[in-house]
Parts: structure tokens; sequence; C-alpha cells
């Protein structure tokens, strides 16, 4: 499988290239071929994850390594769907480099030996719960990439500094709109997957909830997200505020899916080993 992955790499490597080459010349046909780089990656690596889960019969979701490589393709699988439903082409800028360096650290760590088929790793439960949260996730990265470009295009709109980023960034709207779809889109896949999360500790663990660090800051990312749409709504908060609370949100995220694994203890420690 290690060869499999390499040509992934090098699928979204030459897609990384490509969606550059678009940033900075604005030229259609090497945004169309880094789409279509990063298209056919994501099928080879969403093919791959699919063989080995019938191969060994459990799904690859059991170390750090098999994590980032599902969170790699999330990442893609998202912008592609985001790339067909905004248009937003200048994202992909953000999204073919993110899935390309998470599965390059997910290749280079070590995989460690197949664990044995165990009710754990084979929970139909688990299987959802895992793809449910790791597409919520790349729709907050996603997130996290379009505040950032909304807070370049906006600098770039009050100083008046209408030079490279203006030029080659969305309107604020645009970028705000989808920065609103993400973030829907990630709170919906995130509470849906703790839910889920909840029913496959009962199974296993016999408690819906049990104050794990992995839990609690899942908790804790939940609500953050939770409180901007809140103030969205009834605020009105757009624009600035929601770009930045985006990447704080994310940031929380991080901390919850490196930090705890290697700062904190729990019993999802099992699966980042």
């Amino acid at each position: 499988m290690e060869s499999v992955i390499l040509i992934v790499i090098l699928f979204y490597a030459a897609g990384t290239a490509f969606y550059t080459a678009y940033f900075a010349k604005q030229k259609e046909i090497w945004h169309q071929t880094g789409y279509y780089l990063l298209l056919a990656g994501f099928l080879i690596h969403f093919l791959n994850i699919g063989i080995q889960h019938m191969q060994t019969g459990i799904f690859p979701a059991g170390n750090l390594n098999e994590n980032l490589s599902i969170a790699s393709g999330a990442v893609a699988g998202v912008y592609l769907l985001l790339r067909y439903k905004f248009n937003i082409k200048i994202l992909g800028f953000f999204a073919a480099p993110l899935s390309a360096i998470v599965l390059m650290i997910s290749f280079f760590l070590p995989s460690g030996p197949s664990p044995e088929p165990s009710p754990v790793f084979k929970n139909i439960w688990l299987i959802i719960h895992v793809i449910v949260i790791f597409i919520g996730e790349a729709s907050f990265a996603l997130a996290c990439g379009v505040g950032i470009l909304y807070l370049a295009q906006e600098h770039a709109i009050k100083t008046k500094n209408h030079g490279f980023f203006y030029k080659r960034l969305p309107s604020l709207e645009l970028i705000d709109s989808t920065g609103y779809a993400c973030i829907v889109v990630g709170f919906t896949l995130l509470t849906i997957g703790l839910i889920i999360g909840s029913v496959y500790a009962k199974f296993v663990w016999g408690r819906f909830w049990s104050w794990d660090p992995k839990e609690v800051w899942s908790l804790i990312s939940w609500l953050l997200y939770a409180a901007l749409l809140h103030q969205r709504l009834t605020m009105g908060w757009r624009g600035r505020k929601a770009a930045i609370m985006s990447i704080v949100g994310f940031a929380a995220l991080m901390f919850t899916f490196f930090g705890v694994n290697f700062f904190l203890t729990g019993h999802h420690g099992e699966f980042t080993k």
C-alpha cells in the first residue's frame, strides 16, 4: 500500500504546484490541471482506504498514521465539493498543500504492527464516527483557510493596496458565505459525530461519557463553533469576527487532535499510537 500512498502524494503535490501557479498568474488552464490532479489523487486515496478495509476487515483508523491519512483525504474531498458548490477556485491553493503535507507526515510516521481484529476496530459505530468526524474537521480546516483569505482581502481593501492579493482573491461576500457554509457543515457533522461517538463509547466502555480528555476538548471545540453560529444568527457576526473565530476554533480542534494525544492520557490513546 505504500506505493499507492506515494502515488497519491505525487498527485496532491502536483496539484499544489499547479494551484500555486494559478494563484500567481491566474491562468485558468493551471487551475483546471490542479483540480483534476487533486481529484485523481483523492479518488485513488479513497479507493485505497476502502480496499485496505476490505482486505483486513478493520477500518484503518487504529493509529496516528492512519488517522492523518484519512484527514488528508477528507480535506481534499471537502474542497472538491466546495469547489463544485461555490466555484471558489483559489481555496485549492490552501487545500491541496494541506492534503499533501498531512499525507506526507502520515507516510513517514511509523505504522506499527497490524492490530489484531477486535470488536473495538470492527464496530460499525466506530467507522461512522470516524468518517463523520473527519469530514466535519476537514470542513473546519477549510473554514480556517477561508478565514485567512478573508483577513488578507479585508486588509488589502482597508489599506487600499489593490495589488497582488486583492486581484487574486474573491469578494469579501463570497469568502464570508463560503466560510459560513464550511462552519455549518462542520458543526452539523461534529454534532452527529459526537453523538455517534457516545453510542460507540457505551458499546465499548459501558458509558456514554467518561470525561476523557479527547471528549472534553471535543466538547470545548463544539462550544466554540456553537458560539460562533449563535452570534452570527443573533448578533450578525460576519466578516472579520467570523473569520477570526473560525481560526480560533480550528486551533482548538488541532489541540484536540494532537495536543491531547501527546500531553494528556485517556482511552482514546489506543487509536493514535
